[in-house]
């Protein structure tokens, strides 16, 4: 007589559940793994680069007396200018080689339609690459950008970079993260609905530039400048000279408040010059200024926007594919 055992024999020992490294999240790891790998090589190289290169600086710091004495840098040193500009590379290259590609190569080799054929739901198995390729960026550009913070912060005095140059405010904070997600983001839809993966790193880099260019000019839209008004023949306050303060406008005005631009009376001799701030009656210098102390809260501004439209964008995305076949 024979017997089919349809049931898990009964050995007392409680039946282990599967870990997080399974079904459709272990083969989206394998899938991508020459992907990660590289990226996090990428990461531990940044941070031995930077913690290497603010060592060094400390050091030469240190040699000429630094903090004791006043040292001033004649330009910041050169692998400082490197690591910033290759940060503020970062959110292009991942939109366009990570970003472009995720979908984009499924769609041009096959994978997406034999995936989506599968007893796995198609929306499922978007939000499983989604969330892989998101969750690398997110870890990636937090260390990096946490790191920066920490090299430029301390000699933020000497590097002679405004903090609300892209080359700081863009790496730092929470800046560099929602950067960096949001042009990932579109580069995923861009490749999606393109399905192509040339033609979408191609469309992602152009767009990404464009992203950048756009964002230069609104970064200091993101609060409301202060003032500072003082009479038109004393010095200038320190304050405005202070390398925590970046200049945003300055005015000439009369005793009323009224404002004028600051080459108004910028005439060829100084009778004529004299002869139009009598004219005008003009009275005082105004300088509208953002102070350090507004940078976070900028930085979160900024960041939320950007967070904004990447959720939006996601959703985007998941909402296409579900409609339509990939």
């Amino acid at each position: 007589m024979s017997t089919t055992l349809t049931e898990q024999p009964r050995t007392g020992q409680p039946v282990k559940k599967p870990g997080l490294l399974h079904g459709l999240t272990w083969l989206v790891l394998r899938q991508h793994r020459a992907t990660t790998w590289i990226i996090l090589a990428l990461v531990v190289l940044g941070t031995a680069a930077i913690i290497y290169e603010r060592g060094e600086m400390a050091d030469m710091l240190a040699g000429r007396g630094w903090p004791d004495k006043d040292v001033s840098l004649d330009t910041a040193p050169q692998s400082y200018e490197y690591i910033a500009e290759a940060l503020g590379a970062l959110p292009v290259i991942l939109g366009v080689f990570l970003g472009a590609p995720l979908i984009a190569s499924d769609q041009e080799h096959g994978t997406a339609q034999l995936a989506t054929t599968q007893s796995v739901p198609r929306r499922r198995w978007l939000a499983a690459k989604l969330t892989w390729c998101l969750s690398l960026v997110l870890v990636a550009t937090l260390v990096l950008s946490t790191l920066f913070f920490w090299w430029w912060e301390p000699y933020r005095d000497l590097l002679l970079s405004e903090w609300l140059s892209g080359s700081v405010f863009d790496n730092t904070g929470p800046m560099l993260t929602a950067l960096s997600l949001f042009l990932t983001t579109c580069g995923i839809a861009i490749g999606m609905l393109l399905r192509r993966v040339l033609p979408a790193m191609l469309a992602t880099f152009f767009f990404s530039v464009a992203v950048q260019v756009a964002w230069d000019m609104f970064r200091d839209r993101l609060a409301t400048p202060r003032t500072i008004t003082w009479p038109l023949n004393d010095d200038t306050p320190a304050l405005v000279n202070s390398s925590s303060v970046v200049e945003a406008d300055r005015w000439i005005s009369t005793a009323d408040g009224q404002l004028y631009g600051w080459g108004m009376c910028a005439e060829p001799t100084e009778k004529a010059s004299n002869a139009c701030i009598k004219e005008h009656g003009i009275v005082n210098n105004m300088v509208e200024y953002f102070g350090y102390d507004q940078m976070p809260g900028m930085q979160w501004t900024g960041a939320a926007l950007l967070l904004g439209a990447t959720a939006a964008v996601a959703v985007f995305v998941l909402w296409w594919a579900s409609r339509r076949p990939l």
